[in-house]
């Protein structure tokens, strides 16, 4: 999931001056985006498959370049760790949040290298079910992958990919195809996931000596540390996408909204339920549901 910053979004649309609401895309003159489909026919050796593509749509030629560029990159992260945990240079339980919090926010970020059609959020959508598609082959031991396994997983089980990696990554192919970019909810609710909910487990871990008092698993470090992290990477996404023309932000009004978001999702990742619900589950959905109540449920 490779991170990049192709304006490909119009004018915002707001109802009124003080709303956090998408806006409506139109297309526009050329973004650096279509760098990654020019000069692509020419260089495709077959000349049924150049007249195949020539043929085609070039909106259809940008998605398709960037779901194998955003696919490959989501592969190349996940393979990084697997290789470093292997190697004992980085520790498994820190390995496994690192991908944690990068994977939401790479993927996120590379939602602007699509372009304006109404297909786009499908192609990108691929990207997670490809991984959970990894994730269903090598949990169920259809196939085996040990260096994937202990970089992703708390004890190193190959039926642990279908419970808490899975969950990440169909939350993510929710999120793109019921929200996509020019949302508010889907793109505070996956920072909260990604960002919050990893920051407060890889912080909690070394410094959170203190626990909750209502949960010994918890610490307040490690709540606060949630709190302060997804409140921060929210501002820095939804600012990535308003500074692209996909939504309209009242700063003015955002911040409150952000910080009662994050305090949502931090007392619901507080609560020892994780044996009943999964904190990839109840994080996003939690968030989900206080964003909708607060940034309104606009949505293309």
């Amino acid at each position: 999931m490779a991170a990049a910053a192709w304006p490909g979004a119009a004018a915002a649309c707001a109802s009124s001056s003080n709303s956090l609401l998408p806006s409506r895309s139109r297309p526009h003159a050329p973004s650096p985006a279509s760098f990654m489909r020019r000069r692509l026919v020419p260089g495709v050796a077959n000349p049924a498959m150049a007249a195949l593509a020539a043929a085609a749509p070039p909106a259809v030629l940008q998605d398709g370049a960037a779901t194998l560029f955003t696919t490959a990159g989501a592969y190349a992260l996940v393979r990084t760790f697997d290789v470093l945990t292997e190697r004992r240079l980085v520790e498994k339980s820190l390995s496994r949040k690192i991908v944690h919090v990068l994977s939401g926010i790479l993927f996120m970020s590379s939602w602007p290298l699509f372009s304006n059609s109404t297909e786009a959020r499908y192609f990108a959508a691929v990207v997670p079910f490809l991984n959970s598609l990894r994730l269903l082959t090598y949990g169920l031991c259809l196939y085996t992958d040990e260096a994937l396994v202990k970089s992703v997983t708390r004890e190193g089980k190959p039926e642990e990919l279908l419970r808490g990696p899975l969950y990440y990554v169909l939350v993510l192919l929710f999120s793109v195809l019921v929200f996509w970019r020019e949302s508010p909810i889907g793109i505070v609710s996956l920072s909260m996931m990604s960002g919050g909910d990893g920051f407060a487990d890889i912080v909690g871990r070394r410094y959170g000596s203190v626990k909750l008092p209502f949960n010994q698993k918890k610490s307040w470090v490690g709540s606060i540390s949630m709190f302060i992290s997804g409140f921060l990477l929210s501002a820095i996404m939804l600012f990535y996408f308003s500074s692209l023309g996909y939504i309209h932000v009242s700063w003015e009004e955002a911040f409150g909204k952000l910080a009662l978001v994050a305090l949502a999702a931090t007392l619901v990742e507080s609560i020892p339920a994780t044996d009943v619900v999964d904190d990839n589950i109840s994080v996003p959905l939690a968030t989900m549901l206080v964003a909708l109540l607060l940034f309104g449920s606009n949505t293309q």
